[in-house]
């Protein structure tokens, strides 16, 4: 994978075409689902102009197409804490590989440039992104009730977060699931992330429904 800052004129295009074809993408976006990728472009330009929340657009090497956006924001130096969202991810990328390692290294550049808190949050009722929350590393905090009005309906938000002491054991995981070693020929898993990062979280969410 390669993150790049978004830029309208180098992304916005082929990130609208490999949205297309999915408007559930934008679910549990404040944004979207766009009518013309012209909007979609404009949209790209305004945001892109913004240092907080920060988007990065994400290319897969394998294919060489971009599949993906994602963001840092609510940036605090002085306390240390980061959070990433916005993450949208196309069809072909989602459950892949490739979306991990993205997602992987947007935390190690957070800790490794000197951040102490990393957070996520996303809407309670998104479970898959709860699910992502935890297999990624991230311990569970709480659900903030009725924290915010998106699209015209209510949201409680689902609070998870990683620290800088849990770094160097996640990294540990992410590296040991990354490697080739941990995929058969067929490119299947031959142990779990969420595995791997279970020691490492403070807390699970007891509220996330059973599959």
């Amino acid at each position: 994978m390669r993150l790049e800052l978004l830029k309208a004129e180098d992304n916005a295009a082929l990130l609208y075409r490999s949205f297309a074809d999915d408007d559930a993408v934008w679910n549990y976006l404040p944004y979207g689902p766009f009518s013309s990728a012209s909007q979609y472009h404009r949209w790209v330009r305004d945001v892109a102009s913004q240092n907080d929340p920060r988007f990065y657009a994400i290319k897969n090497l394998q294919t060489e197409h971009w599949e993906g956006v994602a963001s840092y924001l609510r940036m605090v130096p002085d306390a240390g804490t980061i959070e990433v969202g916005h993450i949208n991810l196309s069809p072909s990328l989602q459950r892949t590989a490739a979306a991990t390692e993205a997602l992987y290294l947007m935390m190690e550049w957070a800790f490794e440039a000197g951040y102490r808190r990393y957070e996520w949050k996303c809407n309670a009722l998104n479970v898959a992104s709860r699910r992502a929350a935890q297999r990624l590393g991230f311990s569970f905090e709480g659900v903030f009730r009725q924290a915010a009005v998106v699209k015209g309906r209510n949201r409680d938000t689902a609070w998870f977060a990683a620290i800088d002491a849990e770094w160097p054991a996640l990294k540990e995981a992410y590296g040991a699931w990354l490697s080739p070693s941990n995929f058969d020929g067929e490119g299947r898993q031959r142990e779990s992330l969420g595995d791997m990062t279970r020691l490492v979280r403070a807390a699970s969410d007891p509220t996330l429904p059973t599959r």
